[in-house]
């Protein structure tokens, strides 16, 4: 049997993008509902849902997804164990049938992933240093994702779905590659090309 045709690894990415999905297609999923019961793992779960925006081919995708991922990096810097959103963004959420689309476009890449991915190294996932790290890195990622960088999407969206990843299952080793390949990213789309600079520069303007 290939493994996306096997059925989901209890309490994995893929097993949760299913759960969700079931259902009626209309049915809106209020990011408050979604967070409710969980714990920690709340800032997985919530840049799940942050990243779906930036797989769907409209332009705004990144410019949804980008300010969310700032939003958690945020939080995560400032050592917050659970996610705070301002009410606006409490009661809006994705319609299942978009979980389902999702569900189908990534079980392939998801089922291949779980079979790799388990608890493990966790302190580089839940020490505060970790955090920290974590923290900066979908900061400045979600930066370059809300910037009209061509063809870029994807690769901001991939990177963000593996620190999804890495906080809902716990593994440490994935949270690794994702800081490096996030690391990687940044320099190579935002230092070199000079497009964080100018953007921390818009965004210094405003405060001031």
């Amino acid at each position: 049997m290939s493994p996306e045709r096997s059925p989901p690894r209890p309490g994995s990415v893929r097993a949760i993008l299913r759960g969700h999905a079931q259902g009626d297609p209309e049915d809106l999923l209020r990011l408050r509902d979604l967070l409710a019961d969980l714990d920690r793992t709340a800032f997985g779960m919530l840049l799940l849902i942050a990243t779906l925006p930036a797989f769907i081919p409209i332009p705004v995708g990144g410019a949804i997804s980008g300010p969310l991922a700032m939003l958690i990096g945020v939080q995560l810097l400032a050592g917050m164990h659970k996610p705070w959103l301002p009410r606006f963004i409490a009661d809006r959420g994705p319609h299942r049938h978009v979980l389902a689309t999702f569900d189908r476009r990534m079980a392939p890449w998801l089922a291949r992933l779980e079979i790799l991915v388990r608890p493990r190294m966790q302190v580089l996932v839940s020490h505060r240093l970790s955090m920290v790290v974590t923290g900066l890195l979908l900061l400045l990622l979600g930066l370059l994702l809300s910037l009209p960088i061509p063809l870029t999407n994807y690769v901001f969206g991939a990177l963000l779905l593996l620190f999804a990843v890495a906080l809902l299952e716990g593994d440490g080793l994935v949270m690794l590659i994702a800081w490096v390949a996030g690391t990687i990213a940044v320099v190579t789309f935002g230092v070199l090309s000079g497009s964080l600079a100018a953007a921390a520069g818009q965004w210094i303007g405003r405060l001031m």
